[in-house]
């Protein structure tokens, strides 16, 4: 049986890994795959200038590999996924194995703006949540996890996070079958995509 693979997509830092998981648990086996664990190796550039690249674009994404990969699950075959390391801004040399599976949950920012990566989305949610709040979640993240400083991460947001988002991820929203609020309690957004899920299957027997 072919993979239904759910897109989650939607500005930085507006829910879309927590409405994963939470989607995890309530189907079990199913796999998450992380857009960003696709951004394109630069190991031979050094690492200051590396840190100079605009991550916060599309093109900084190897999507036609991620686009192979939905290809093949498609297919039931299992494909590695890479391993990004935000602190080297590299990829690393290990992988993860992703098996197939009754779902795959691909999730990122510009889950929704290739066409051809659309095509192979079964169903394609969108998590829509203010600026400011995106803000402050991306600032105590990247402080935390992935050893910015505050000064640095409002630097990135205002030069290339927020136009980004006003220019490349904003109008992807209008390609989703499903438009949920990344500010309501999560059980809420859960069940709405759970409930589509179940439209669908119901559609398609």
């Amino acid at each position: 049986m072919r993979a239904h693979i759910i897109g989650v997509a939607g500005p930085s830092s507006s829910g879309k890994s927590e409405l994963a998981r939470q989607l995890v648990d309530r189907l079990p086996g199913t796999s998450i795959v992380s857009l960003d664990s696709y951004y394109r190796g630069m190991e031979e550039i050094p690492l200051e200038e590396r840190k100079k690249v605009n991550f916060d674009h599309p093109d900084s994404l190897d999507w036609e590999l991620l686009h192979e990969h939905l290809v093949a699950i498609a297919d039931g075959r299992a494909f590695d996924e890479p391993v990004y390391s935000f602190a080297d801004y590299a990829r690393t040399t290990e992988t993860k194995v992703i098996q197939p599976s009754e779902f795959l949950i691909v999730e990122g920012l510009f889950v929704l703006y290739w066409p051809e990566l659309r095509k192979m989305l079964d169903t394609k949610v969108y998590v829509q949540t203010g600026p400011d709040v995106c803000f402050h979640r991306r600032l105590t993240r990247d402080v935390a996890e992935r050893g910015r400083t505050p000064q640095s991460v409002r630097e990135q947001y205002e030069l290339t996070v927020r136009p980004s988002a006003e220019w490349f991820v904003y109008p992807t929203e209008k390609y989703a079958n499903l438009v949920v609020s990344g500010e309501e309690p999560l059980e809420r957004s859960t069940s709405a995509v759970i409930a589509a899920l179940h439209r669908a299957e119901a559609a398609g027997a």
